[in-house]
């Protein structure tokens, strides 16, 4: 039975080696423009990948504000040999991000044929809007992975399109869950880890990523096992700059309580 659902640290180029390598290599969520700008960066995960690591390009659009050209989404990918490629999406917009993505599989697909995993993300402007994408996306030929973008306002409605934690709850109690899909988690939301307490008892989640526990351990800011989460204003991690050696250990302890709330055995690899 897996273990949990797998948490892909995300770190400056800097420190990838101090708090993203993995013992056991399980998962990496990849920036696809760090990897074709950064060599640093792009030699790490390749190696990971090496190691036996499931490597997933992320398009960009998070970072940069939109998506990568497909063409430059394959270059990273094989620059890293990823298995699976995150399609272009578009925010709060069921048909913009299926006309998207599916153009761009297409476009992958000529490039590369099945070579890689195709994950689509669901965004929604309303609930009924989600479930007719949710149900566009499941009977796809193209896509094989669909993840659920975090939650990060309040949201008293109790919305699907805006509360994760009802969304998936909301397919398994409706027996919506494919057996043909990979279901992936983007990013931390507003709770944080404690999100993940209740996911992970969703076996069919694969992975989430997340900087939070990077960030906020080089501000010195502790997570707390079982709450309260609490998360200040933050830099973008690729602003974070230099970590001080001081805030190591608070930054391990971090990933340590995540790990431990998805239900992930996967530690930090030491530094051969």
């Amino acid at each position: 039975m897996k273990p949990g659902i797998d948490f892909s640290v995300i770190a400056p180029t800097a420190h990838l080696k101090d708090f993203v390598a993995q013992e056991p290599a399980r998962v990496h969520h990849v920036a696809a423009q760090r990897v074709l700008s950064d060599e640093s960066y792009r030699a790490f995960f390749a190696r990971e990948a090496a190691c036996g690591a499931e490597v997933i390009i992320d398009n960009g659009l998070f970072e940069l504000g939109h998506a990568l050209p497909t063409p430059r989404l394959v270059e990273a990918a094989l620059a890293v040999s990823a298995r699976e490629i995150i399609l272009p999406d578009v925010m709060r917009d069921g048909p913009a991000t299926l006309k998207a993505s599916e153009q761009a599989a297409r476009e992958i697909g000529d490039l590369s044929g099945d070579a890689f995993r195709l994950c689509a993300v669901l965004h929604a402007s309303n609930d009924q809007e989600w479930r007719r994408t949710y149900t566009s996306l499941v009977s796809s030929d193209w896509a094989g992975a669909i993840a659920l973008p975090a939650s990060r306002t309040p949201d008293p409605a109790g919305q699907l399109c805006r509360t994760r934690w009802l969304a998936t709850a909301y397919l398994e109690d409706h027996g919506l869950v494919s057996d043909q899909m990979v279901y992936r988690l983007l990013g931390l939301g507003r709770t944080g880890h404690l999100e993940l307490i209740e996911q992970r008892a969703h076996r069919w989640i694969s992975s989430v990523d997340g900087a939070a526990p990077v960030i906020l351990g080089a501000m010195g800011i502790a997570l707390a096992p079982e709450g309260p989460y609490e998360k200040p204003s933050t830099p973008r991690v690729e602003r974070l700059g230099p970590i001080a050696q001081e805030r190591f250990a608070l930054i391990r302890q971090n990933i340590a309580v995540v790990r431990a709330a998805a239900g992930s055995p996967v530690t930090i690899a030491e530094d051969p």
